[in-house]
């Protein structure tokens, strides 16, 4: 059963991305309902990069827009919704959603299916999920090339996940392959959820540390992703970050208007 708009909830508008105006709380229970209902959907966990890989992708942008959850992954984010009025808006941290997600599917009998990451990384997270969470039924993984799949190999990769028959696919392959995986692959899917977490995959197989409380409260956490993988991130942390307050001034100023488009 397809998702209608009428079962997403509000968003605030950071720079023309409709980021749920949610908590984590929404967030689980949101997800939930929409496994039980049997609906279709995909979960896009957005922050700073996400929102600034969209201002340069009208395409990406409105894969963000028409999202089940586009939920709000980074304090700025939150920040930005707070100042248009959304007060119980909170931090949706990818990592955090995906445990707790993990904890009620195995309550619930829901199925997963891992699918990125390098050689090996999925299934070392398949091992290290099993052990923090007993009951969970993770069904298949999958580590797809560095590169878009070719047809032939997207046919073999659908007929990979739909044989075990997955309620929940999650998707670690980092902003924006991961959001361009899911609105390619949603439909031909038969999961009702698809979920883009990225360097969950690495945290949760215990591959990378994860940033201190404080440092995530704060908004501060890009500083010791930074630090951890400067040749990597340098570029994306140090030309986004100034671009995003730039462009985020402009909007809360008023001086210029972004709208929020789904095609």
């Amino acid at each position: 059963m397809p998702l209608t708009n009428h079962a997403r909830p509000l968003r605030a508008n950071v720079l023309g991305v409709g980021v749920s105006a949610i908590n984590m709380a929404d967030a689980l229970r949101l997800s939930e309902r929409l496994l039980r209902e049997r609906r279709k959907g995909y979960v896009c966990l957005t922050g700073v990069h996400g929102i600034m890989e969209a201002q340069r992708d009208d395409a990406l942008r409105a894969i963000l827009n028409r999202s089940f959850l586009c939920a709000p992954d980074g304090m700025p984010t939150v920040w930005v919704g707070r100042l248009q009025g959304h007060q119980n808006m909170r931090r949706v941290y990818g990592p955090d959603y995906m445990l707790e997600m993990c904890k009620m599917s195995a309550m619930a009998g829901f199925r997963h299916f891992l699918y990125g990451g390098k050689a090996g990384v999925a299934a070392q997270l398949k091992q290290q999920l099993e052990r923090m969470v007993p009951a969970i039924d993770i069904v298949g993984t999958y580590t797809p090339p560095f590169r878009s799949l070719t047809p032939p190999e997207g046919d073999q990769m659908i007929a990979a996940v739909n044989h075990t028959n997955p309620d929940i696919v999650w998707i670690g392959l980092s902003t924006p392959k991961q959001e361009r995986f899911m609105a390619q692959y949603a439909d031909r899917l038969n999961a009702s959820l698809l979920v883009g977490v990225g360097a969950a995959f690495d945290i949760h197989a215990g591959l990378l540390a994860d940033a201190p409380c404080w440092m995530k409260s704060c908004g501060l956490q890009w500083l010791d992703r930074l630090v951890k993988e400067p040749r990597r991130l340098w570029r994306r942390y140090l030309t986004n970050n100034p671009r995003f307050l730039w462009a985020i001034g402009l909007q809360l100023s008023g001086l210029r208007r972004f709208d929020i488009n789904e095609c």
